[in-house]
């Protein structure tokens, strides 16, 4: 027996019933006692051995990223340290390379009180989030930043995805560009799909028919990504826009339109989510859709201190939506045969 399948015979989230068992002030007494009586029924029992690591502090949390070479994550850290100082606490940080095996497997190790709490982007594998649950019942609390978990009930720091991926597809139809291709992560991902429904709903305000051929979608293979990229700017009904939903495949894109001797912007416009410092030194300058990434840092590690603090009170697992911003740059700009 263990705490899933007790969720699943309440139809209760298992962080709720979670809660429930430990007597949590954000759950009601009523749902509390439909709990326990099944926990009971079922001989569930909790490990006191681990309630018993939780009534200590240790004065630690840890920060799980997908990828450190991403100016985004390195931004978001600078931002949660910041308050993790001001709280006298230290922060381990654990890249998952974009491999979800290794996310469970840092999941399991902060099992053991090592940590206080946690903040973490999952990985772009991430569609089962079992890990995460068993985590936060062992009494860790998360919050989640940018790529976030839905079904788990928790606090979520984000941006406008949505209204960001309608800006940066607008924005390359005002540039005068009318087949406008989009390359990004995972679909399953949070992000990811937010960012192409903006996109869709821009295509549609236009009147433009969505073309699948103009739609890539990133791995972890640098070449697999380029080899995809390359295949759409040398089809017949090539792109003549391109919206990167994420900064390594603008990187990629650059990368083949150099090889292909394809100019940027008169061939091809680029916009991309990027927090790249560099974005102004690329040839040419590349425009970008710009995350509040340090403000997002101490959002999501203030809302982490107030779990721990017992300052969250019931339904307070709060959704904060910070707001990007567009900054046009010579990727984009217009040219006479535009």
């Amino acid at each position: 027996m263990n705490i899933k399948i007790l969720a699943e015979q309440l139809n209760l989230s298992i962080s709720t019933v979670s809660r429930a068992l430990r007597d949590s002030y954000e759950i009601s007494e009523p749902t509390k006692a439909r709990v326990r009586a099944m926990a009971k029924q079922l001989n569930y029992r909790i490990n006191p051995y681990a309630s018993s690591l939780r009534r200590h502090r240790s004065k630690t949390i840890a920060v799980l990223i997908p990828e450190i070479t991403n100016n985004f994550f390195s931004q978001v850290i600078n931002g949660i340290e910041y308050i993790a100082q001001e709280k006298n606490y230290h922060i381990l940080i654990y890249i998952t390379h974009e491999d979800v095996r290794k996310e469970i497997e840092f999941a399991h190790h902060l099992h053991n009180g090592r940590v206080d709490g946690v903040l973490m982007s999952v990985s772009a594998e991430t569609n089962n989030y079992d890990h995460l649950n068993e985590l936060m019942e062992s009494g860790v609390p998360i919050v989640f930043f940018d790529r976030i978990c839905e079904s788990i009930e928790t606090s979520s720091i984000i941006t406008d995805d949505f209204e960001s991926g309608f800006a940066a597809t607008e924005h390359l139809f005002q540039c005068g560009c009318r087949r406008i291709g989009f390359f990004g992560l995972f679909e399953h991902l949070s992000i990811s799909r937010k960012r192409y429904e903006g996109y869709l709903a821009a295509l549609k305000k236009y009147g433009i028919n969505k073309d699948d051929d103009l739609i890539v979608r990133s791995g972890n293979d640098i070449a697999a990504n380029e080899a995809a990229i390359t295949k759409v700017l040398t089809s017949a009904n090539k792109p003549d826009g391109a919206f990167a939903s994420i900064e390594k495949m603008a990187i990629a894109s650059y990368n083949v339109c150099k090889r292909l001797d394809i100019d940027i912007p008169s061939q091809l416009k680029l916009i991309s989510f990027s927090n790249l410092e560099i974005s102004t030194l690329l040839n040419p300058s590349l425009t970008t859709i710009t995350q509040p990434a340090y403000e997002i840092g101490k959002q999501a590690a203030m809302q982490l201190f107030r779990y721990l603090e017992k300052k969250l009170y019931m339904n307070r697992h709060e959704k904060i939506v910070l707001k990007s911003s567009l900054i046009p740059r010579q990727s984009t700009k217009k040219t006479h045969s535009a």
